[in-house]
């Protein structure tokens, strides 16, 4: 049986949830079951809406990564959240847990970034590149944790697989992520999660600030209450 959406927050314009490691954002192959799917498949069931659902994922998270994703409900939710994300007026905060200790222990991490499609994957290169495109992002290291460092990130641009590419180059991988260079095996996905997110309602126009709940794989580093 297909486990249930975890809601964080829903209204008639947005619905944002707390996305489970090893499900695809979108983009599935048909007959594959992703995000969007899934929350296609919730709103017909609760609001009893038959033929087609309009959702609008205006951000993504790489499948192995778990935490809060926006979905727009509306066409104009859509549109204005898409302008928000795309202006950097949302703030996105990520927890990621390194098997090394990051040094210097906080920082700021700007890199150009291309894609390897052929490996499905990212890569640092040089800005002369006319496929190169800016990362940049800042961290602080948290605390030690079992295993490892719990390292707190808040991305600048959202660039595909950032984090995981930006903290292993400077050799902190993310634990369980052996696409880029993990040794250390995880049991579900990897050892990021979008902890929170900050934007304002592209309706209301007030602030919203929603956070996801870590996922149980997590138990194993022993975070205490005071960090989570």
């Amino acid at each position: 049986m297909t486990p249930p959406l975890q809601v964080l927050f829903e209204d008639n314009h947005l619905l944002v949830i707390n996305k489970p490691a090893g499900l695809a954002t979108m983009g599935v192959a048909e007959g594959r079951e992703s995000v969007l799917t899934r929350a296609k498949a919730y709103v017909r069931h609760k609001y009893q809406k038959p033929g087609n659902v309009y959702l609008g994922v205006v951000s993504r998270l790489d499948a192995p990564v778990t935490g809060v994703l926006v979905i727009a409900r509306t066409s104009k939710a859509a549109s204005r959240l898409t302008a928000s994300f795309r202006d950097g007026d949302v703030e996105k905060n990520y927890w990621a847990v390194t098997r090394d200790a990051p040094d210097p222990v906080e920082g700021r991490c700007v890199d150009f970034v291309r894609k390897d499609e052929r490996h499905r994957k990212m890569h640092i290169t040089r800005q002369v590149r006319d496929d190169a495109k800016e990362a940049r992002l800042t961290y602080r290291t948290q605390s030690a944790v079992r295993g490892g460092w719990l390292v707190e990130v808040q991305l600048e641009t959202g660039r595909k697989h950032q984090i995981r590419l930006q903290l292993a180059h400077r050799q902190w991988p993310i634990i369980g992520d052996r696409k880029y260079g993990s040794q250390v095996a995880f049991a579900q996905g990897i050892a990021l999660h979008a902890r929170s997110i900050r934007f304002v309602h592209p309706v209301r126009k007030e602030w919203l600030q929603i956070e996801a709940p870590l996922p149980a794989t997590w138990d194993r580093f022993g975070i205490s209450p005071e960090t989570s």
